[in-house]
């Protein structure tokens, strides 16, 4: 189910900081029409931290909606407090979700056998496929290979996005887990070698911009068609790499806005890019001809 290319949903926001409802159903819409595998709603690059409880559940909602019979949606159920997390779990399978992805506890930096016991835990509360969220950078705590191994064997624990850069340990993974387990890239930038290697897919913050081209990637390195994977992984490699000059999602809404798909907001602490940022942002979306033509008017 949740293989291809999966976009990292960006959540828009309105300038008073409320929820865009209309804009959010837009940009489901646009994602479905370029052919776009599954989406990830509520994550990382959906600002989740910084949601109300009913605002995540709304946006999972909406996703849901627009999405249904058309793409699987896996929505975020992450934290460092697991009883909280599978109340959460519960209701996004009530709603109707067709998968969970879960970060790993951040901040109280659980051992592996800690990370073991948080995951058996969601798995025993839902019957929801649920793809492990390892991403050591942002949370302080990695999944080790051999903890992974130990979790691909409970029955409804389906897969991992791995986002820990290394990928001496994402070949390891892929030694040691079942050929069901799924491993997704968690980095743009990584998912041709990654695939390579066997993974099956990226969860993409840069199909948020580009996201026929970004399956397109994805469906080629399936396909076994590297010649031309490579081809669209080098034109976009520059904007996988300016999506993070600051830190994501800064990069990616302020792309979005140049654009024209919304009006960027981010909810504090998280802030726009720097005047030098956004104009490398600019930058690349003009040599990638992402941006609408200006109309010069006479006397200009």
């Amino acid at each position: 189910m949740f293989k291809g290319c999966g976009t990292a949903m960006v959540t828009p926001f309105r300038k008073d900081l409320s929820l865009d409802e209309e804009t959010l159903r837009k940009l489901v819409r646009r994602q479905i029409a370029a052919g776009i595998n599954f989406l990830v709603p509520c994550g990382t690059t959906g600002e989740s931290p910084t949601l109300e409880h009913s605002e995540h559940l709304r946006v999972v909602e909406i996703t849901l909606e627009e999405a249904k019979g058309k793409v699987p949606v896996l929505a975020g159920a992450g934290g460092y407090n697991t009883a909280e997390v599978i109340s959460l779990a519960k209701q996004l399978e009530s709603m109707g979700a067709d998968g969970i992805l879960s970060v790993t506890p951040y901040y109280n930096k659980p051992t592996q056998e800690g990370l073991y016991q948080h995951y058996k835990a969601i798995a025993a509360a839902i019957r929801l496929p649920i793809i492990v969220y390892s991403v050591q950078g942002r949370t302080g705590v990695n999944v080790e290979p051999g903890t992974l191994k130990r979790l691909a064997e409970i029955d409804n624990i389906f897969g991992v996005k791995e986002a820990s850069g290394n990928i001496s340990q994402m070949s390891a993974i892929l030694n040691l887990v079942p050929e069901r387990f799924t491993v997704l890239s968690g980095d743009d930038a990584i998912t041709l070698p990654l695939m390579a290697l066997g993974g099956r897919g990226i969860i993409s913050v840069a199909s948020n911009e580009i996201p026929a081209e970004m399956t397109r990637l994805a469906q080629l390195c399936r396909s076994g068609d590297f010649a031309a994977a490579r081809a669209v992984h080098r034109k976009y490699l520059p904007l996988m790499d300016v999506n993070f000059v600051e830190s994501n999602p800064i990069p990616v809404k302020a792309a979005m806005g140049l654009m024209g798909l919304f009006e960027p907001v981010w909810r504090l602490p998280l802030v726009p890019p720097s005047t030098a940022n956004l104009a490398k942002i600019e930058k690349v979306l003009q040599d990638l001809a992402l941006l609408e033509p200006k109309t010069i008017h006479a006397g200009d």
